[in-house]
């Protein structure tokens, strides 16, 4: 009886690549809400805070700049996804001269929403929709003066103390340049939240500032409107401040409502809260940044 041939030597399978790693959220939501974004990209929303995180804080807010590579970032996941958006106390024509925004290839269907939603800017269009100013801000600028040199902040420790007039809609007064800019901050917050409340206003606190501004809109607003607006499933928002927990509760019950959500936080050493709540913490806009890209090429390796 014959023998039988030897068979050929078959090919080893060729490994399927491996998927670009996107960092993990810590929590069984977190991770529900990325899953949710990654089957559907193309349903599933980006929205972000501006400064601390997509740019950097600086002592002086005029000389703040989106983060190296941030708006390149954004301009590679955008085309991949629904929608995305920019949401800040900011003006927003201010958000998109900082941010560079403006005519960049991929940022087609960017939205910038500034003074936390009452201003809007489309970058398919280049429009920019704002209402009239609230009739308290310019009693403010005339009052302030007066109540900061009564505090003290024109002499002496806190001579460098700035006031941000953001294009009439609000008055936000930074205590980072002082030599002691807690103090300040704590000092100034009394004043500041008597003078607001006398003309129908009111203080957000922020990250060594305090913003006065018109009540009955938030981040959270701004952003569960643009979630509905989009029709989007999935939704991942990154924020630093106190003033971004009203975007993280909003997120927190469009979960609720079945609408998967991932919350960022843009860590620093100044706010704990937010990383309290978040399902994932990044290093500063430079974290931010990565997390950007990682999902580009996540969705795009996909593809």
């Amino acid at each position: 009886m014959g023998s039988t041939p030897n068979a050929a030597p078959q090919p080893e399978p060729t490994p399927e690549p491996a998927s670009p790693a996107v960092p993990a959220p810590h929590t069984p939501a977190g991770r529900e809400g990325l899953a949710a974004l990654l089957a559907h990209p193309e349903r599933a929303v980006v929205a972000l805070d501006f400064d601390g995180t997509l740019a950097d804080i600086v002592p002086d807010p005029a000389k703040a700049r989106a983060h190296p590579g941030a708006t390149a970032a954004l301009a590679r996941l955008a085309p991949q996804l629904c929608a995305v958006a920019v949401i800040t106390g900011r003006p927003a024509a201010v958000a998109v001269r900082l941010g560079g925004f403006d005519g960049m290839p991929g940022l087609d269907h960017l939205t910038v929403l500034g003074h936390y939603g009452a201003e809007r800017w489309d970058a398919a269009t280049g429009a920019l929709h704002a209402p009239a100013p609230h009739p308290g801000i310019a009693a403010i600028q005339a009052e302030l003066p007066g109540v900061l040199d009564r505090s003290g902040v024109w002499r002496g420790t806190w001579v460098e103390t700035a006031v941000e007039r953001k294009g009439g809609r609000a008055v936000a007064v930074h205590t980072r340049r002082a030599t002691d800019p807690q103090h300040a901050f704590e000092t100034l917050r009394g004043p500041l939240t008597e003078l607001a409340e006398r003309h129908g206003l009111i203080v957000e606190p922020g990250r060594l500032v305090l913003e006065l501004r018109p009540p009955g809109m938030d981040k959270g607003v701004a952003l569960a409107d643009w979630v509905r607006e989009t029709g989007a499933t999935a939704v991942l928002y990154a924020g630093d401040d106190l003033g971004d927990l009203a975007a993280f509760a909003a997120i927190e019950k469009l979960r609720s409502d079945g609408v998967g959500g991932v919350l960022v936080c843009s860590g620093s050493n100044e706010v704990t809260e937010l990383a309290e709540r978040a399902d994932l913490v990044v290093d500063g806009p430079r974290g931010v940044v990565a997390l950007l890209s990682s999902l580009a090429d996540r969705i795009g390796s996909r593809r």
